[in-house]
């Protein structure tokens, strides 16, 4: 690779896949004949242990691939595969291809690889058959796995009753081959594995050998409490050993200790290995061939202050090669790359698309319904559990069905296009599809509808896995029955159906960015960088946000002047209109078309912008705890951080410092973590350590969640003789003011768990980790822009991995600490994230409305204004009409969500796609025997 931002080269070398992608149906036929297995059952990535397998359910379409242990490619043998093969689609004379491409960014998202305990190694992985790692666990409970979703032991077959999980396998740790660094997903990994455990066996005993639970992420906390409650799930805070296999039945005894039993040892049926995260194993081939650099782990160096930037300009990073990230970070990176790139890119957008063509659509409405049904086994998902060939035949039975067939994942590409001919060919005028969810797939089915020439509002989805096969796992029969009825229901709905149509919206191409903070300048930025005018509104006098109180990083960085160079390039930017001291009066409008009036420093304002972005940032606790506001040692982080920054006096001369971390948070009140506490507090103990060498610092914390990178400044701080002191929720720390020797001093009093004491240290200066709150305006803000906030009330994301900066509201986003307390570089990269979701909207002359709105029967309207009091959207109004006054509702602003119509005292509003006939003549096919 070679060349500069915006004009680089890049020559590829494509292997051969010995596959016709386009002639491959994934009919299985090969994988059948194949001579060679495996002998590992946990074969990560196939559907077989073959050396030609049929990937699912990650990828679509659904086609043969052929691995390394292929005879004939080791040696020359056998071709079994290609002369079964009906459709000729596999072709060993194939051979590698270059290329050589033009290109004007690079984004890089090698991911990472799975830390590996080297067989002999402690825990004695595949040495001892039942101690297997946590992504071995994962295929157990996958039902597209070794034993189709049954949790089984590897030894015997039999299913374990009584677990153990053993975390920070491979990482904190300063071994040889292991990593010294946090990787950040494995606690709530375990959590996860712990529940479906309990949910596939209640009377499993599940027991998590742990140093510290890193529950910091959005939800997190409540859902470590979830696994914690659950009966028969210990969580013990020890360090563990594998000591021995018993020979008899293949039982694995742990050694552990614990503060009140001492050390003991456990026999467990089955030992699970959270294994942690490596950088990819090709990385420095990665980086020499791109010319970036790395950081110590192997990992890409990122920009210190946006983890998408590489050390070389116009190559840009995504995913978990920054480092361990969990999914929402890797989503809102990823679209924060494509921004970052669409930055350098912005002059010849939309060069290279095309607009997509659909047949004319075929009118349907005189036909009588001719309804074509197709049953989902998506993989074993929903085949292991319901009988599909028994609801297809049922299906052929129902009233109005003239064709059914099953289908082993309808959502992919060869099966939709299957659907589609179909539709044309067999004359179907509505399609059922029994499958999933429709929140992800269905836009995909319409779609083939569209592509069939039928009106894409004929689908009906019947939802048999999250409704069905998935909650009657161990009732199968019930299940095939259950089956049958959803999609009893689903034909009787599918069969009054309506043709609809959508509305196309034109789309200002400006945005709204409300806070001037981090998040909010950044995401500004980087849409006026891409030719959109921005308008900035902060509602203090500067712009800067809480970072204007912040002096540096745990890595280093001086805040102060990248929070400068950030307010100079904003005002500076010709594209972005900054208003200061603003208050938004008004906000409404819909996706494309929003209309903001605010008061602010420079006067009134009415802003026309096509998307919005939130980015108020957080408050911070006020602690009432502690002594704080009575006695002036007892200080916030926030405020001991300006003192340092400043060489306070106070700061020089202190003889101990003790820091208090979780006030105000992970409590009744405030179940959550604030994320960025343990983190600020190492960051300022090795300040401080470092301007008052003598001093005596103690951190209390109930939890050090110090992940990713930060656990080795976690490490570094302990080295130099920062003591950390642990304490439970029960016994939390008490200060007091005291005299010792003459001199005034603060003295906390606390039991030491692990020393089995109780400690009175005196002190001269007391830090509390305050919790980070929403901001004062968050609930405000809401009501203004229609969206939702979550039950801590932060503001609540439309999918919390799939969509985690775009709100339920078409248009509007979200980025920073208003959406959860996060550092400055997660801000940055969800703030370009963010930006990204705005210009994919921008970028469109027009957006699409759905179909699915209210409309009102003016005979029947009484004009008693119920529905117009429900509407969260201001979506329905009063007209004056030749029969007076009558509800109305503008399409365009309507969300379908019902609510006007449970209000409607005289039935006169009607859902679209959802009308009373429709509805009712499905809950009537429920009370028809099947």
């Amino acid at each position: 690779m070679e060349g500069e931002p915006g004009a680089f080269k890049v020559r590829l070398t494509k292997k051969p896949k010995y596959i016709l992608e386009d002639k491959c149906t994934g009919c299985t036929t090969c994988v059948e004949n194949c001579p060679v297995t495996y002998p590992d059952v946990f074969n990560q990535r196939i559907s077989r242990n073959k050396a030609i397998h049929i990937y699912f359910p990650q990828a679509i379409p659904l086609v043969a691939y052929i691995d390394e242990s292929c005879l004939y490619l080791k040696e020359k043998k056998c071709r079994i595969c290609a002369a079964v093969c009906k459709n000729g689609a596999i072709d060993f004379n194939q051979r590698p291809r270059k290329k050589e491409i033009n290109v004007g960014a690079i984004i890089l998202a090698p991911g990472m690889e799975t830390f590996d305990p080297q067989p002999g190694s402690e825990y004695h992985y595949k040495e001892f058959a039942n101690v297997i790692t946590s992504l071995d666990f994962e295929r157990l409970l996958s039902s597209t796995g070794p034993f189709q979703g049954e949790t089984l032991r590897p030894s015997d077959g039999k299913h374990p009753e009584k677990i153990a999980w053993i975390q920070c396998v491979g990482s904190r740790r300063i071994l040889p081959g292991a990593n010294t660094y946090c990787s950040a997903v494995c606690c709530t990994y375990t959590q996860k594995q712990v529940i479906l455990t309990k949910d596939h066996s209640p009377e499993a005993e599940c027991t998590v050998f742990h140093n510290d639970i890193r529950a910091y992420g959005k939800d997190f906390e409540r859902y470590f409490e979830k696994a914690e409650g659950l009966p028969g799930v210990r969580f013990i805070r020890s360090f563990v050993s594998v000591e021995k296999e018993n020979p008899e039945n293949g039982n694995i005894t742990l050694r552990y200790a614990t503060a009140d039993e001492g050390v003991k040892e456990e026999e467990f049926e089955m030992v699970v290995l959270s294994v942690g995260l490596n950088a990819p194993s090709d990385s420095r081939t990665i980086a020499a061939k791109f010319g970036i650099e790395l950081e110590s782990h192997g990992f890409c160096m990122s920009d210190p202050l946006n983890p998408v930037k590489t050390s070389r300009p116009g190559i840009f990073i995504s995913g978990a090669f920054q480092g361990p990230v969990d999914i929402p970070e890797s989503v809102f990176g990823a679209s924060g790359a494509g921004s970052l790139a669409g930055e350098l890119l912005n002059s010849r957008r939309g060069g290279l698309s095309k607009t997509r063509a659909y047949p004319p659509e075929r009118d349907v409405c005189g036909e009588a319904p001719r309804i074509g049904v197709f049953v989902c086994h998506c993989g074993a998902n929903i085949g292991r559990i319901v009988n599909v060939p028994s609801v297809v035949d049922y299906a052929l039975s129902l009233p109005n069905v003239v064709y059914a067939r099953e289908q082993l994942f309808s959502c992919a590409t060869n099966s939709a296009r299957e659907i589609s001919d179909l539709v044309k060919e067999k004359g179907l005028n509505r399609v059922v599809v029994a499958a999933c969810s429709p929140r992800t797939l269905e836009p995909l089915f319409r779609d083939t509808l569209r592509e069939a020439g039928i009106n894409q509002y004929f689908f009906e989805m019947a939802n048999i896995r999250e409704h069905c096969s998935w909650v009657h796992s161990k009732e199968k029969e019930k299940a095939t029955r259950k089956a049958k009825d959803i999609v009893r229901m689903s034909v009787a709905r599918a069969g009054l159906l309506e043709p609809l149509r959508e509305y196309d919206l034109p789309v200002d191409k400006s945005a709204l960015v409300v806070g001037g903070g981090i998040a909010g300048m950044s995401c500004a930025l980087s849409i006026a960088n891409q030719g959109h005018d921005v308008y900035l509104l902060e509602k203090d006098r500067e712009l800067g946000g809480m970072a204007r109180k912040l002096h540096y990083t745990l890595e280093g960085l001086d805040v102060q002047a990248c929070v400068s160079d950030l307010i100079q390039k904003v005002h500076r930017h010709q594209r972005v209109h900054v208003y200061t001291e603003a208050q938004i009066t008004d906000a409404k409008g819909y996706v494309g078309n929003f209309t903001t009036t605010a008061k602010s420093a420079r006067g009134p304002v009415q802003i026309r912008h096509g998307a919005t972005v939130i980015a108020i940032g957080a408050d911070l606790h006020r602690p009432t705890e502690y002594l704080y506001g009575q006695d002036p040692r007892v200080l916030t982080q926030l405020e001991l951080e300006q003192k340092i920054a400043q060489s306070d006096p106070g700061v020089l001369q202190c003889r101990g410092l003790a820091m208090i971390q979780c006030v105000g948070c992970r409590q009744k009140d405030r179940n959550y973590c604030s994320r960025i506490c343990c983190g600020n507090a190492v960051k300022n103990a090795l300040k401080f350590r470092q301007m008052n060498p003598q001093a005596d610092i103690y951190i209390f914390f109930r939890d050090m969640r110090t992940y990713g990178f930060k656990e080795d400044y976690y490490r570094e701080a302990a080295a130099k003789d920062i003591k950390f002191i642990r304490y439970e929720p029960a016994e939390k720390p008490v200060i007091e003011a005291a005299t010792e020797e003459g001199r005034p001093v603060l003295r906390i009093s606390a039991p030491d768990p692990v020393l089995g004491v109780n400690l009175a240290l005196d002190v001269d200066l007391v830090a509390l980790s305050a919790a980070v709150i929403p901001s004062a305006q968050t609930a405000e803000i809401a009501g203004l822009f229609k969206v939702s906030l979550s039950p801590d009330g932060f503001f609540k994301e439309a999918h919390v991995k799939l969509r985690p900066v775009d709100f339920g509201t078409d248009g509007v986003y979200l980025c920073g600490a208003a959406h959860y307390p996060k550092f400055i570089r997660e801000t940055v990269s969800q703030a370009c994230g963010a930006a990204g979701r705005v210009l994919a909207l921008l970028s469109n002359d027009t957006v699409v409305a759905s179909g699915s709105v209210c409309e009102v029967q003016e005979d029947r309207c009484i004009a008693c204004g119920a529905c117009i009091s429900v509407c969260s959207y201001g979506a329905i109004e009063f007209k004056t009409t030749p029969k007076g006054r009558k509800a109305t509702v503008n399409p365009v602003l309507c969300k379908g969500d019902g609510l006007c119509n449970t209000k409607c005292a005289t039935n006169a509003i009607q859902l679209k796609h959802f009308t009373d006939e429709e509805l009712l003549n499905e809950i009537d096919a429920v009370l028809i025997s099947g």
